[in-house]
């Protein structure tokens, strides 16, 4: 992943903060002038003036007339580079998670597509393999709610064998023939291809 772009000058001043931190220029100690820093940088004097007020200003250096730059604070210099290495992992962090997000939502298309093509699949075998269950959903005003599977004699009027029902999102398999049936059950049935018509005239009478 390419790493987030600083300013020239801020890269130089997260070097001098470094090179104090490791000991190469110490407190109290001068650093070379302007001009030779940005000879050694290869930059013009100003970017190198721009590096050294960001110093200043987090008072790891400060500057006089007649004196140059001088080292001010080792510490100051640590707490510089940790908090610019934070703010950078930030920085890196959101556009790792922008990206993430850009996939996550291309596998989303895609998982919806290959589930769409699966229901339309689930479709097809229904009405070719009398194992694949039927889902039937009681709604509400039926005439068999709180009636037993046995109580209203399922598969003598409809041919169809209940072999599970889902219920508030619990699926319960083999129910059984003293199961009541209850508003919003949705019966797994098998049978042959006329069993799903003949579910729903005998629930609806």
């Amino acid at each position: 992943m390419e790493r987030t772009q600083i300013p020239t000058y801020e890269r130089i001043a997260i070097d001098l903060a470094n090179r104090i931190y490791d000991g190469k220029f110490k407190v109290g100690e001068k650093i070379h002038g302007r001009s030779t820093l940005a000879s050694e940088y290869k930059v013009s004097p100003e970017t190198v003036r721009r590096a050294i007020k960001i110093l200043e200003d987090v008072e790891i250096v400060h500057s006089t007339k007649g004196s140059g730059i001088v080292i001010s604070s080792r510490e100051n210099a640590f707490k510089y580079i940790h908090r610019f290495s934070y703010l950078a992992s930030v920085k890196d962090l959101k556009k790792q998670m922008n990206h993430l997000i850009e996939e996550r939502e291309k596998l989303d298309e895609q998982l919806y597509e290959t589930l769409t093509k699966i229901m339309d699949y689930s479709d097809k075998l229904r009405h070719t393999n009398p194992l694949a269950p039927l889902e039937i959903e009681i709604f509400p005003g039926c005439i068999h709610i709180g009636k037993t599977i046995s109580d209203m004699k399922f598969w003598q009027n409809t041919g169809g064998t209940v072999i599970g029902m889902k219920r508030k999102g619990e699926t319960i398999i083999s129910p059984g023939p003293y199961a009541l049936i209850q508003e919003g059950d949705i019966l797994l049935v098998i049978g042959d291809e006329k069993t799903y018509e003949r579910v729903q005239h005998f629930l609806e009478d």
